[in-house]
């Protein structure tokens, strides 16, 4: 477990489990949050986002937490271990309040400064609806790539601790 792409939903713990295992394995965690947004919530052009995605996956060892489709591709091909955290949409709504709280008026560590975090209706829509359309694309692709990498899905806490356990 050398190239590690961690995806799942938006208040999953794709980040908290990417600084885990970062500690765990000795391997640098990239947050591309931190890497695609630019201050004052202004997202990466996608031609940018191929280039700094491209640039990570060239590395020998990364840990990788985040979604962005549009480099989807570029970052399963690269990795040797996929972790999809599989949470529920209630508790992954419930992580997303508990962060605003927590970070409120700042940015949180896993994102580019001058991010002040903020929920707005938009996020919070698509991460009910993760279950039903980007877990549908996620176990698709899965199917196809399934006997070429190590894929890890993740559904709770427990699971959680006890794949940070193991490794």
């Amino acid at each position: 477990m050398k190239r590690v792409l961690l995806i799942g939903s938006g208040g999953a713990g794709k980040s908290t489990l990417a600084r885990k295992m970062s500690k765990q394995l000795n391997i640098t965690a990239f947050h591309l949050d931190k890497l695609l947004w630019k201050p004052n919530w202004q997202m990466t052009p996608k031609p940018e986002q191929a280039i700094i995605v491209n640039n990570l996956v060239r590395q020998d060892s990364w840990i990788i937490d985040g979604n962005y489709n549009g480099t989807l591709d570029i970052r399963v091909a690269a990795a040797d271990t996929i972790v999809f955290l599989d949470r529920s949409r209630f508790v992954c709504i419930y992580q997303v309040f508990k962060r605003l709280l927590q970070y409120r008026g700042t940015s949180r560590p896993d994102m580019q400064d001058d991010c002040p975090e903020k929920i707005d209706w938009d996020f919070l829509k698509w991460i009910w609806q993760f279950p039903n359309k980007q877990k549908v694309i996620i176990m698709n692709m899965f199917e196809t790539i399934h006997q070429s990498k190590n894929i890890v899905i993740l559904k709770n806490k427990k699971q959680i601790e006890k794949f940070l356990d193991q490794l």
